[in-house]
């Protein structure tokens, strides 16, 4: 079934939805199971799967965005990641609604595909702005036009779970593949190995520094993964206070992880000192 796009049915919904809270509330809650996070406007965005719905942190204070229903198919039921585009928007995928939703100027997540998107794992965006989704249902990376519409298949990865977009704008992608579990989509649309077999027990997601570096959650591993551009990986940081790290994004000069097993999120430097992040409940 696909969804109505637009503005108007997000409001109805949420002013129709028992326990749909809406934007910017600010929290006496924790963070439940953190799964995804992004770093912009000087703030940090979490997707929490049991929230329901998208936490910020900003000036050491913990709020929610947006804090869904507990009703299946309502937006945000079941997030599972969110990023910020070039522009500073904030953009998050929902496996309940089968959509991507971009929040508007009052914090309301605005649907961008009318359902067009299985399991939306991942988000980055090309240097056009258009927005590139990891969709686990289909095993295909898709591109969503910036401005929303039908989303268009960019490749096949087996398994996506995480992505990245470089300066030279080639895709990243973290794939469950069994020949490889970090895949590089070139413009001209040819896939190649970064990293070859399967290293990492359960990898997630993918973050790259300024110099091509890539950073990757490793949940099962229980640790945080450097590659390098001979594609050799080395564990960054690893064990406590890591339990299960599955989300990552740059944040300046550092990582930020989010760990769900240890109700947490980390900033890891790319020395690899980690410490939790601290923020008023």
């Amino acid at each position: 079934m696909r969804l109505p796009c637009g503005k108007s049915w997000l409001v109805a919904v949420v002013m129709a939805v028992p326990g749909l809270a809406g934007p910017e509330l600010a929290s006496g809650a924790e963070l439940e199971y953190p799964l995804s996070v992004a770093a912009g406007n000087g703030s940090i965005y979490l997707a929490d799967r049991t929230l329901p719905g998208v936490w910020k942190i900003a000036d050491g204070k913990l709020t929610t965005l947006f804090q869904g229903a507990k009703q299946f198919r309502t937006p945000l039921n079941a997030a599972r990641c969110v990023a910020v585009d070039a522009k500073g928007r904030v953009v998050a995928g929902d496996s309940s609604t089968r959509e991507i939703y971009r929040f508007d100027a009052q914090n309301m997540p605005v649907p961008l595909t009318k359902g067009g998107i299985g399991i939306p794992m991942a988000i980055a965006f090309d240097s056009q702005g258009d927005i590139l989704v990891c969709d686990l249902e289909i095993h295909r990376i898709v591109k969503v036009p910036e401005a929303g519409g039908e989303p268009t298949i960019v490749a096949e990865i087996p398994a996506p779970r995480g992505i990245a977009v470089d300066g030279k704008n080639r895709i990243w992608v973290v794939t469950h593949g069994k020949d490889r579990q970090v895949a590089r989509i070139l413009p001209d649309g040819q896939i190649e190995t970064v990293v070859e077999g399967r290293p990492f027990q359960f990898p997630h997601a993918i973050a790259l520094d300024g110099d091509l570096n890539a950073y990757i959650c490793d949940g099962y591993g229980k640790c945080i993964w450097k590659v390098g551009s001979d594609g050799n990986p080395q564990k960054l940081v690893e064990g406590p206070p890591l339990a299960g790290p599955v989300g990552i994004a740059m944040q300046g000069d550092h990582l930020l992880v989010a760990d769900p097993k240890a109700v947490q999120v980390f900033s890891v430097t790319l020395d690899g000192k980690i410490s939790a992040v601290e923020y008023a409940k």
